[in-house]
């Protein structure tokens, strides 16, 4: 089963390997990856970045979503899942965490879209999905104290702060609790 998800302005899709172009410049943007843990992605690197979204969903069944504009004009970021083992925090896979696989809800768009609202409204369609197709339960999205456009996002979702944990690549994070 492909995954597309329309809202009122956008589509969100699968990746595929050709989106490496469009997700270089938010890969190179030093304040965008600032809060994906502080490198940028060398342009060389970034058909594996993707490749490796691709392969999250041949793996778990869900993963990220490309984010492209309704009109189908431009990518503008992506939404999706990932998924952290709790025993440490690190990234994994269902099938690696098992009872300790926590998913977590994540957004990252391009500087140039930040502002109009893409992020709220591409998160709710992706929760909404996660939890109709996917009977998830406990949903997170893991944010740094220190950015409040995430925290406003996740406030719109209507999630809560929760605990905080250590991501070994990130630092302390505020697990925002969706309803």
């Amino acid at each position: 089963m492909t995954v597309r998800l329309e809202t009122e302005r956008l589509l969100l899709r699968e990746p595929r390997e050709e989106d490496a172009d469009a997700f270089a410049e938010y890969l190179a943007d030093v304040e965008v990856m600032r809060f994906l843990g502080g490198s940028t992605v060398p342009r060389e690197h970034v058909p594996a970045v993707v490749a490796s979204w691709i392969a999250a969903w041949e793996t778990d069944g869900f993963g990220k979503l490309v984010v492209e504009a309704r009109d189908g004009s431009s990518v503008l970021g992506r939404v999706g899942i990932n998924v952290f083992d709790t025993r440490d925090w690190t990234r994994s896979t269902l099938r690696e965490s098992g009872e300790h696989g926590q998913p977590e809800l994540g957004w990252t768009f391009m500087r140039r879209h930040w502002g109009h609202g893409y992020a709220t409204e591409a998160a709710r369609a992706v929760r909404d999905w996660v939890r109709r197709e996917l009977a998830v339960e406990r949903l997170v999205s893991l944010i740094a104290p220190d950015n409040p456009r995430s925290q406003r996002v996740a406030e719109r979702l209507g999630a809560h702060p929760g605990e905080t944990v250590s991501l070994p690549d990130g630092g302390p994070h505020v697990a925002w609790v969706h309803p």
